[in-house]
């Protein structure tokens, strides 16, 4: 569970956080809705103790990510820029390297290694250098990095931007297996599709504030409206930087 209270935060002149509280559930994939500038990539960070806030505080299965960080960070998983991994690395190199970060000893790190790769089913590119990987292989390597410690929790910021079709879809299938799996999934996005067709519960932001909290249907019921994007309008007010 991941659970974030009144996070404030200020980088600049501007107010990026204000008052910010809302739980993700194990077993739920939670959204992160809202427009550019929201706040919903400044709160991720300060959830996976990147950003300090200047009041509030955030918890992973009721640790606090302030005072215990490398606890903190031990149970939730990561999920990074899948163009941003280490290309003269194999799958399996760097699959092993995050996983001892993350706590585990190198014999330990090397066996979940091997798990990870077979159920992401990987075997045929796990020792090959990661140049030259295709968007969906580079996908599965990021996400099996995420994965590999077996957190209970994981965090993606914006996680199909810049994948194709089929790399997507991938993505939203594992996302689902994970959920059944009884992990919390918290994910940050501005695609309507997405949001509808994965989430369980929304949290929608604007101008650093949560503004509306339910399922899909639910914020549909609230606003008398027939869809996601359509609640999200009457929500905030604007239809700026919403993508469909």
């Amino acid at each position: 569970m991941i659970k974030v209270t009144d996070l404030t935060k200020k980088i600049g002149n501007i107010q990026a956080l204000s008052s910010l509280s809302f739980s993700a559930e194990d077993g739920q994939i939670t959204g992160l809705l809202g427009p550019n500038g929201a706040g919903k990539t400044t709160c991720l960070r300060t959830i996976f103790g990147l950003l300090k806030p200047d009041q509030g505080d955030a918890s992973i299965n009721g640790i606090d990510v302030a005072s215990d960080p490398i606890s903190a960070k031990q149970a939730l998983g990561l999920f990074p820029d899948p163009f941003g991994i280490y290309e003269r690395l194999t799958p399996r190199e760097y699959i092993c390297y995050f996983a001892e970060l993350s706590g585990l000893s190198r014999s330990a790190a090397k066996n979940a290694t091997t798990r990870v790769i077979g159920e992401l089913q990987l075997e045929d590119i796990a020792d090959r250098r990661c140049k030259g990987f295709s968007q969906g292989q580079r996908m599965k390597t990021a996400l099996a990095q995420a994965i590999v410690h077996q957190p209970k929790n994981i965090v993606l910021d914006e996680p199909t931007r810049g994948l194709d079709v089929m790399s997507t879809r991938v993505l939203r299938e594992m996302l689902r297996q994970l959920k059944e799996q009884g992990h919390c999934i918290l994910f940050s996005s501005h695609v309507m599709q997405e949001v509808a067709s994965l989430c369980d519960r929304v949290v929608v932001m604007a101008d650093g504030k949560a503004v509306a909290i339910g399922s899909p249907q639910e914020l549909c019921n609230r606003t008398n409206k027939t869809s996601l994007e359509e609640a999200f309008i009457a929500l905030i007010g604007t239809d700026e930087g919403i993508a469909s």
